[in-house]
């Protein structure tokens, strides 16, 4: 199932860039992606840019879909949870069969879960300190037994996350203890309803549909042969692909004016619906001037949101003042956050009182947004007597150097997207020192804000979480820990041919399951 191609680019370029009434004809789905797809391991990435491998060709033992999002069961029929909340035993489907015809078991899950833990990458972080390695159990053949450490408040939420790999497939192909990382970084071990066909790093990915997918295709829809998802970074190729017929859909947050250019072109449907994707500024919070509050209350001050809100953006997103969605409980009512007030911004700076020097802002390459809202900010520092340089990057360069405090940049603009419900998603992933080098890209660490999302990750009690975390979102505010702008509007721009599209704010609609051609 690996693909390479000699002459990687226009090769490649002449292979995946069929006529769209071509594809059309032979079921073929083609998505234009702002990502690359450099690794397609499901236990390797753990992002929304590079979702559409891990959601088609994987499958978790439950899955989250639809708006409100709300779990369904998946690989799993059932789970049951000890009174002590320490014990989830869950109970699998029968004759799930992974890509190669083989069967999929308890083994496959337990190791599964133990990949994850001694990789140390991309979900891990989730169950990393609440499940042991060793602890998750296989009792027979369709029983799975996760004990836990302490009891965990979101770890039924974060089952969706554990994407099985066929474990006997990947242990064939393990070289030097690297756990088959290099070989599935560019193969598909998985059950999921496509099964990888081609892949080449530098272009994206081709799979087809898998015929034998547990959940069954319903007869008389048009479901899609084959999936084709494509790096395409340029904006204006997305949207010009669109226009043109060589792209059945693209991302759903281009910029306001892509969409409302889409709008009017008579073979394009534009889909919309309420997201929780939390756009802000990362700090890192690791070297000077970045570990001082004042420093860091001048920078939220001196971005100005109702500009880039109402002018830029045109009024298509809702200000979210904190890290937390707006739209999900554990947000105060009455969290007002900063405003653009340079004045207010001066006199934390001259509280700060300390030396100054560049700054470097690391926008997101092929999000045009995240480029705006860069220049927007520069701008304005340079008002307050902070200077900045803009370099963009590809988000999976970002990414890495998210890993090592020394690599990241001062600040990053980017989205923190919905990968399960749950207000830890955000507040306890971005800024608990339990997440430092993982899922925290801030590199922030208060002891008595750990205290406040740690309790509130073994607390049953749900009016006692909301409590928690919404002093939680007070102290990230009050501590200026980022430059909080606004919670995001989903539209998702595809042919009018296409139909089923099932937005869930996780995965972002990339999961082509449910839809075909009308």
């Amino acid at each position: 199932m690996n693909w390479r191609t000699i002459g990687r680019g226009f090769a490649a370029a002449a292979f995946l860039l069929a006529a769209p009434a071509l594809a059309l004809a032979q079921g073929k789905y083609v998505h234009a992606n702002n990502s690359p797809y450099d690794n397609l391991d499901p236990h390797a990435v753990y992002d929304v840019g590079r979702a559409a491998s891990r959601i088609n060709m994987y499958d978790g033992l439950y899955r989250w879909v639809d708006n409100p999002p709300k779990m369904i069961p998946w690989l799993a029929e059932s789970h049951t949870v000890s009174p002590d909340g320490l014990t989830y035993t869950f109970k699998l489907r029968r004759g799930v069969k992974f890509h190669d015809g083989s069967e999929m078991t308890s083994a496959d899950v337990v190791y599964t879960m133990e990949r994850m833990l001694a990789m140390k990458k991309g979900p891990a972080g989730l169950f990393i300190g609440s499940v042991l390695p060793g602890a998750t159990q296989a009792p027979d053949p369709y029983t799975v037994v996760f004990k836990l450490k302490e009891p965990s408040a979101i770890f039924v939420a974060t089952v969706p996350e554990i994407q099985v790999v066929n474990s006997k497939l990947v242990q064939k192909n393990v070289k030097d203890g690297d756990h088959g990382e290099g070989w599935l970084s560019k193969n598909d071990a998985g059950t999921g309803s496509f099964v990888l066909r081609r892949y080449d790093p530098a272009v994206g990915f081709i799979a087809a549909r898998f015929k034998d997918h547990f959940h069954g295709w319903e007869a008389g829809k048009k479901w899609f042969d084959e999936i084709e998802f494509r790096s395409v970074l340029d904006v204006n190729t997305r949207v010009l692909g669109m226009i043109k017929g060589d792209f059945h859909g693209t991302d759903g947050y281009l910029p306001y004016d892509q969409i409302e250019r889409l709008r009017k072109e008579p073979g394009i449907q534009i889909l919309e619906d309420e997201s929780m994707r939390v756009f802000y500024f990362a700090f890192n919070m690791s070297r000077p001037p970045f570990d001082n509050v004042n420093f860091r209350r001048a920078l939220a001050y001196a971005f100005d949101y109702n500009g880039f809100i109402n002018d830029i953006l045109k009024g298509s997103v809702a200000r979210n003042p904190g890290a937390n969605p707006n739209n999900l409980w554990g947000t105060p009512k009455d969290l007002k956050g900063y405003e653009y007030d340079l004045d207010k911004a001066k006199a934390e700076l001259a509280k700060y009182g300390g030396p100054l020097r560049t700054i470097t802002i690391n926008p997101l390459a092929g999000f045009p947004e995240t480029e705006q809202a860069a220049v927007l900010f520069a701008n304005s520092l340079r008002k307050i007597g902070i200077e900045t340089k803009v370099e963009a990057s590809p988000w999976n360069i970002v990414s890495d150097r998210f890993r090592n405090k020394d690599q990241m940049y001062d600040m990053v603009p980017l989205w923190k997207s919905t990968y399960y419900a749950d207000p830890n998603n955000w507040l306890g992933e971005l800024f608990s020192t339990r997440h430092l080098g993982g899922r925290s890209n801030t590199w922030y660490s208060n002891p008595e804000y750990d205290k406040l999302t740690e309790r509130a990750l073994v607390s049953t009690d749900q009016a006692e979480r909301q409590k928690l975390y919404e002093e939680a979102s007070r102290h990230i505010v009050d501590q200026s820990v980022g430059v909080f702008v606004y919670n995001t509007k989903w539209f998702g721009p595809y042919s009018a041919k296409v139909g089923g599209i099932r937005f869930s704010p996780v995965g972002s609609g990339q999961e082509m399951r449910w839809a075909y051609f009308k």
